[in-house]
């Protein structure tokens, strides 16, 4: 037997206490293990209870802005494209000129045309005033013509009693024949002059009505009105407006300020009416559209402030956001092809709401955003 069998097993105590060494160091690791869990755990804890529970944190979060389509309201071909993508335009500032012979045309063709139908007026106020003459000559000649009628039934009545008187003499010898024959013939000559004379009452008569229904006619069209607000009138002006109104849509001019995109526009182009031209993207309204977990959003509401950072700019510059509000539904429900959830496959996938979040103008024209550019939205939950 060797000496170092010898000893191992001459001493036994030596192999307990190195067993209990061992035993004491497992215990400590243990120690130390549950120490540093329960050291993490409280510190998770702490965290979630101080921190993290008053703080809503995505990094699903997008710039947007409510762009304008520039598009022209009349169709012509262009004759002047001034602005270039990426250029900075203000409100109002010529984006595009049309042709604008055949506009021009158009403005000097409803001023004759106005000019054309003030005049027509004009002359339908004086001509009433020329009908209602004429109606009172004719009232004048439809009384000669009855004074006229009664001269002549006189006139017949005392050629009739005449005759009787000589036709009740013939017998006796008292009256010639001659005598009877020239009261029969002034008879005859009264009858016709009295049935001309009703033809003439009957003619100015009927001429009387016709200027009265002429005057009539014509004061239809200018009744309760002066030229200016004559119908007509009205009719050629607001033509004349519109061919104006046209006139000035041949220069397209930027809707909003901002950054011109997606110019589509080039010179000689026909354009139609509607036609997209380009876009102004009113970057200093921009806002950010951020997707949060639905159990992320039970304590955010409305006016809640936010601290965003932009992978633009880097986490050194800090945009201050508040809440507007909530989308009307979930980025799935309105997708192009929504999700069947009603299937027999259902898996449950936690769904995203989009959060409208306001930036601050100031900070915007510090520091430009563009839209679509990515962002880390941090709403203060206990704000």
């Amino acid at each position: 037997m060797s000496v170092i069998e010898h000893d191992f097993q001459a001493d036994p105590s030596v192999i307990a206490a190195e067993e209990a060494a061992r035993t004491a160091k497992r215990k400590r690791l243990f120690a130390m293990l549950a120490g540093g869990i329960a050291l993490i755990g409280g510190g998770y804890y702490g965290y979630d209870t101080l921190v993290a529970s008053h703080h809503a944190e995505t990094d699903n979060a997008y710039v947007g802005a409510d762009v304008a389509q520039v598009t022209p309201l009349i169709g012509g071909p262009v004759r002047d494209v001034l602005v270039q993508d990426a250029q900075q335009v203000h409100r109002g500032d010529i984006l595009v000129r049309l042709d604008d012979t055949d506009a021009q045309i158009a403005v000097a063709r409803a001023e004759a045309e106005l000019a054309s139908t003030i005049r027509r007026v004009k002359g339908l106020v004086a001509n009433d005033g020329s009908l209602e003459a004429q109606v009172s000559a004719r009232h004048e000649d439809e009384m000669r013509a009855q004074a006229q009628l009664a001269a002549a039934s006189s006139d017949y009545e005392k050629a009739r009693i005449d005759l009787q008187r000589r036709e009740a003499l013939a017998a006796t010898g008292a009256v010639s024949g001659d005598e009877l024959t020239a009261m029969r013939s002034a008879l005859n000559t009264a009858s016709a002059n009295l049935r001309s004379a009703e033809a003439a009452r009957a003619q100015t008569a009927a001429t009387r009505e016709a200027a009265i229904g002429s005057q009539q006619a014509n004061h239809v069209l200018i009744a309760d009105t002066s030229v200016d607000t004559n119908p007509d009138v009205l009719a050629a002006r607001a033509a004349l407006a519109q061919a104006r109104v046209d006139l000035a849509r041949t220069i397209i001019r930027a809707p909003v300020d901002g950054i011109v995109s997606r110019r589509q526009v080039q010179v000689g182009q026909r354009v139609q009416a509607g036609a997209m031209l380009m876009v102004v993207v009113p970057i200093q309204a921009a806002y950010v559209d951020a997707n949060f977990k639905e159990v992320q959003l039970a304590k955010v509401r409305a006016g809640q402030p936010v601290e965003l950072t932009s992978d633009l700019y880097g986490s050194k510059v800090v945009y201050h956001g508040t809440v507007v509000g909530f989308s009307g539904g979930t980025g799935a429900a309105f997708s192009v092809v929504p999700a069947q959830n009603a299937t027999g496959n259902w898996i449950k996938v936690v769904q995203r709401l989009p959060v409208r979040i306001r930036l601050n103008p100031a900070e915007l024209t510090q520091h430009p955003l563009r839209v679509g550019l990515s962002m880390n939205a941090d709403v203060q939950i206990s704000g």
